[in-house]
């Protein structure tokens, strides 16, 4: 399996206030990391590695075809940084891996018997259910 590395000059930072507890400096200090990565624009991902992480990213990826990664965990701009840093590589790592193509089987004989028993027996318990007559 082979590990892409996102050079830092692909990546760009915005640097935010946070939202949530952190007393006076939450309305001072912009700690969280806003952290934006073209996909389409990066010269070091393959294609295929491309199109995964799009379909990884879900929300997260823009109509522009930007992933933007939001930490606000932490109380400092650094370690909200390397918290991005590292939330992109575990994106990057899951869709550098190529899915198993799915082989198609067939359900054995005894498995379709198992469902039928299962059928005929639930259809038994439901068929038996119903108003008690002769009480009243």
């Amino acid at each position: 399996m082979p590990h892409f590395a996102v050079p830092e000059a692909e990546l760009e930072f915005r640097h935010v206030r946070a939202s949530g507890p952190g007393g006076q400096n939450v309305n001072k200090v912009a700690t969280a990391v806003e952290l934006r990565f073209d996909i389409g624009a990066s010269r070091t991902l393959p294609a295929e590695v491309k199109a995964r992480l799009r379909r990884l990213g879900g929300r997260r990826v823009s109509v522009l075809d930007v992933l933007v990664i939001d930490a606000g965990r932490f109380r400092t701009q650094e370690a909200n940084r390397r918290d991005a840093l590292a939330r992109l590589e575990e994106l990057v790592r899951a869709a550098s891996v190529r899915p198993k193509k799915r082989i198609a089987t067939r359900p054995t004989r005894a498995s379709k018997e198992r469902r039928m028993l299962g059928k005929r027996t639930r259809s038994t318990v439901k068929r038996t259910r119903g108003p008690v007559r002769g009480e009243a």
